[in-house]
């Protein structure tokens, strides 16, 4: 297994609250980790701290070996942590192609002398390969969706974190989606925060718990989601009556 991504032990405080209490995990190319919690649990805490968007408090974060913990966020990016998020933000003035090549642009410099080339295989690999020329304000939710998969992937990413990125979508646009994160974890280790729980079963290899800050369990999807205590923390099921009643 070709693991990618170490978390050890990572903290992080805001004031008296641990937000994070010391979490530890490994994510490999070629597999997607959910990770599910209630609100409040530390999951969007825990994206912060792996892009380098929130400082540790605690722990380290190792890609391939390096030690991130004190670098940036801008040199986590083009060291190979990508990030999409729940609500999409594209440049509504840009097309879609440009949209991704102002992404490659800031890449790594391999990433940056191959800029058009890489726009077009990722914006190919998401499904927006027929509407290079659109602009971003004309696309429906689904294919905006798409498009920040593609900025997220275009910097040359080996770690992709989706941040709640199947919110807002239709049953079918759900499936849709879950179809491309597949083809995404073959060539990437996915970490994918969603609300939605089948979907992360159709697309996670394992399933992390969050739950005040701390990992509860992980483990596979249909395991996980039928312990007690996540259908109680998580699903809001008592594990004195049936999941039914």
């Amino acid at each position: 297994m070709d693991v990618i991504l170490d978390v050890v032990n990572v903290e992080k405080r805001y004031g008296s609250k641990l937000a994070v209490d010391k979490v530890s995990f490994a994510a490999a190319k070629g597999e997607c980790l959910g990770i599910i919690g209630p609100n409040g649990a530390g999951k969007t805490t825990l994206f912060n701290l792996l892009n380098g968007s929130a400082k540790l408090d605690g722990g380290k974060v190792l890609l391939r070996g390096v030690d991130l913990t004190i670098l940036p966020q801008y040199r986590r990016a083009r060291m190979g942590i990508g990030r999409a998020y729940q609500i999409p933000r594209p440049f509504f003035g840009l097309s879609v192609f440009e949209n991704v090549l102002v992404a490659t642009l800031h890449g790594s410099p391999e990433v940056r002398a191959r800029g058009e080339r890489r726009a077009l295989e990722v914006l190919e690999t998401v499904g927006l390969g027929e509407k290079l020329n659109v602009l971003a304000a004309g696309l429906p939710l689904l294919d905006r969706k798409r498009l920040e998969l593609a900025k997220a992937m275009s910097i040359g990413t080996d770690v992709l974190l989706l941040d709640e990125i199947a919110a807002g979508l239709t049953e079918p646009e759900v499936l849709e989606l879950v179809e491309i994160v597949k083809v995404l974890k073959r060539d990437h280790a996915v970490l994918w925060i969603e609300h939605i729980a089948h979907a992360l079963a159709a697309a996670a290899d394992r399933i992390m718990v969050l739950h005040f800050g701390a990992k509860l369990i992980e483990g596979k999807p249909a395991e996980v989601m039928e312990t007690p205590v996540v259908q109680e923390v998580y699903l809001g099921i008592s594990v004195d009556e049936p999941a039914g009643a």
